[in-house]
């Protein structure tokens, strides 16, 4: 495996800090993050970036890409944080059918979308995310 993307909405919270924790575990590998209803060029969430910073990951030069077919085209693997997003890939791209999963497959759980909301739950996202992340790391590096 060679290329994963991350799937958010805004893609500003999230799929950043996924992005960000995936390609600091695993080096050498393409990853990318992009949004459904992505708020194109704005940076990362100051919250998002602030937890990554304490996990000593900079995702401060993250700008919101809008999700495109030829992205999921690129991609081996697709991560979305709902199932609800996970449809919505589906049926946008049909071509992407059995390579799009839920960050949390594994642990059969949703990550919440912390946008506008108290760093309380940045930190519950964050660590959802980052569970998930590792499961993930696992399995890719068995492969």
């Amino acid at each position: 495996m060679k290329s994963i993307l991350v799937v958010c909405i805004g893609n500003i919270c999230r799929s950043p800090m996924a992005q960000g924790m995936l390609a600091d575990a695993l080096p050498g590998m393409q990853v990318r993050s992009a949004g459904l209803g992505a708020l194109v060029g704005m940076p990362a969430d100051p919250t998002a970036v602030r937890l990554m910073q304490d996990r000593g990951i900079d995702i401060s030069e993250h700008r919101a890409l809008q999700l495109t077919r030829q992205m999921c085209l690129d991609s081996e693997i697709v991560l979305v944080m709902d199932t609800e997003q996970r449809q919505n890939v589906e049926e946008l791209y049909p071509q992407s059918k059995g390579r799009v999963f839920r960050l949390g497959e594994f642990s059969k759980r949703d990550v919440p979308d912390p946008y506008r909301k108290p760093e309380a739950a940045f930190r519950a996202s964050f660590s959802l995310i980052d569970e998930s992340v590792r499961d993930w790391i696992e399995r890719i590096k068995r492969l």
